[in-house]
């Protein structure tokens, strides 16, 4: 993509469950994730991605301590460039559904609640974040985005880092089963929609409305 279109900004999802039979994030001992033994591999895919012409990577892992691992292999080998959206406050969410399915990418066994964040934890999110931003991160994301406003709400007081959310498969799919309906006015809840997690304090929307939002922001 930099080589035919050098122009554009290229964002890669660095994690590792795109490489493992087992469809987790991190490595598997027995049963057990294993944070430490996952943060080496972590780095270095990262550090293969800037190699590759990323102009950003974004660890959605849920790793502890994955942000600093990733920092200091990018600086050690001259890409300290290269800026890292950090996934901070990403939930164990139903939302991912669509997603997951399409991609095949479903956990093998158990699920991911270990490293995962339990929806019912509002407080946990800003110790992650606060971590992240510790480590190095220069973007902070949410995810999911819909059913996390309160979240993104709190995570914008409290920082004053750019902060992303995530508008995700489930929520976009959503919106795309009632409009197929006639229930609602896709569009109208298109824009609604995006507008309220920009309302709550998101700086950038991560979505798969993107081309027809800006089809009708322009229109």
């Amino acid at each position: 993509m930099k080589e035919k279109l050098p122009d554009l900004v290229v964002i890669t999802d660095v994690c590792l469950c795109q490489y493992t039979d087992h469809g987790h994030c991190g490595v598997v001992k027995g049963d057990t994730i294993d944070n430490d033994a996952s943060l080496d591999l972590i780095a270095r895919t990262a550090l293969s991605h800037a190699r590759a012409g990323a102009d950003m990577v974004a660890p959605s892992d849920m790793m502890d301590g994955r942000v600093a691992e990733i920092r200091e292999i990018l600086d050690e080998n001259n890409f300290s460039q290269i800026p890292i959206m950090s996934y901070a406050a990403k939930y164990c969410s139903a939302y991912y559904g669509p997603f997951r399915s399409a991609a095949d990418s479903a956990p093998k066994f158990g699920d991911r609640r270990t490293y995962q964040m339990d929806p019912a934890n509002a407080l946990e999110a800003i110790r992650e974040v606060t971590m992240d931003i510790e480590e190095g991160a220069d973007i902070i994301m949410v995810k999911p985005a819909l059913a996390y406003l309160d979240i993104i709400c709190r995570v914008r007081e409290e920082i004053d880092l750019p902060l992303a959310a995530y508008n995700v498969s489930g929520e976009f799919s959503m919106i795309k089963a009632a409009e197929k309906m006639g229930w609602i006015d896709g569009s109208k809840v298109m824009m609604e929609t995006l507008t309220a997690i920009k309302r709550a304090g998101a700086d950038m929307i991560l979505t798969y409305f993107a081309i027809e939002a800006a089809q009708v922001l322009r229109s």
